[in-house]
């Protein structure tokens, strides 16, 4: 039997950061081939998975990114169970791989993210390393990516539990029209419009809406046409609430977004839209 020393144990510490006695064994099982031992210790990490499967992961980070040319964005959940782990440096790191992958490849889904090469290795690998280094269960909870003839730009709230990327027409903007663009970007984290305009609302939830106000109002013994009247005001609050355009701009009150979106217009020389936004908030509908 080759003999395991501590400065062996130690090295493959340093190299996948498993526990001393998963070291140990992992390098026994190896015949002390460092190698093999990270081998086994990733092995490890996807055994430990399945025994993991069934169990509750709603902690986590949210990331995105943009592409130099920001013609291309992404924007990723990561799970686990715990702030503790979701906190630590390398769970952060494999986050931010993880968007990075997926922003520089074509994946339909989580399956195929997790067999995109990296070097001699597939990201499943790196997943199996970090399954390896916290008795929790990780996984890649959903991915998107968007490509744009426009522009995208995102925010990422601090703390990675929140981040939204946004889609404008314009092919390039100066830095502060992008900047107003990020600016759009933080309103949708902060106050998560479910459209873009009024137009985008459909005929029947609005009509849905419509009724439950007049129904309201005419319970709080309203007449019927005083009702109407109530609930084509509320309306308005609804448009003003749910619209991204419409509503009170977060970082200056006097304004609504439509008005940032002018001055993106402005600055650009030719009239500015949002085409898309998605907004990631941790754990949402798990």
């Amino acid at each position: 039997m080759v003999n395991i020393t501590p400065q062996m144990i130690k090295e493959l510490r340093d190299k996948t950061g498993a526990g001393m006695g998963d070291c140990k064994n992992a390098l026994n099982d190896g015949d002390g081939d460092l190698q093999k031992a990270i081998e086994i210790l990733r092995k490890k990490g996807a055994a430990s998975a399945s025994k993991r499967s069934d169990r509750s992961a709603n902690e986590g980070l949210i990331d995105s990114k943009i592409s130099a040319d920001k013609k291309t964005a992404v924007i990723v959940e990561v799970n686990c169970e715990t702030d503790f782990v979701a906190r630590n440096a390398e769970f952060v790191n494999y986050v931010s791989k993880v968007s990075d992958v997926a922003l520089s490849n074509h994946a339909a889904n989580v399956q195929d993210l997790y067999n995109v090469s990296i070097g001699s290795l597939k990201l499943i690998d790196l997943h199996n390393e970090i399954l390896a280094k916290f008795s929790e269960k990780i996984e890649i909870r959903r991915f998107e990516k968007f490509t744009s003839e426009g522009i995208f730009a995102d925010y990422i709230h601090a703390g990675n539990r929140l981040a939204v990327v946004v889609e404008c027409n314009q092919k390039e903007l100066n830095q502060k029209a992008f900047s107003l663009l990020r600016d759009v970007a933080m309103q949708i984290a902060a106050m998560n419009p479910q459209y873009i305009s009024r137009n985008d609302v459909s005929k029947s939830t609005i009509e849905k809406e419509i009724e439950i106000y007049k129904e309201y109002a005419i319970t709080e013994g309203k007449k019927p046409d005083i009702a109407d009247k109530i609930a084509i005001g509320k309306l308005e609050k609804y448009f003003q609430e749910q619209c991204l355009l419409e509503q009170t701009f977060v970082k200056d009150p006097g304004k609504v977004v439509n008005d940032v979106i002018k001055e993106i217009s402005q600055e650009a020389g030719s009239e500015a839209k949002i085409l898309k936004f998605r907004r990631y908030y941790l754990g949402e509908e798990i």
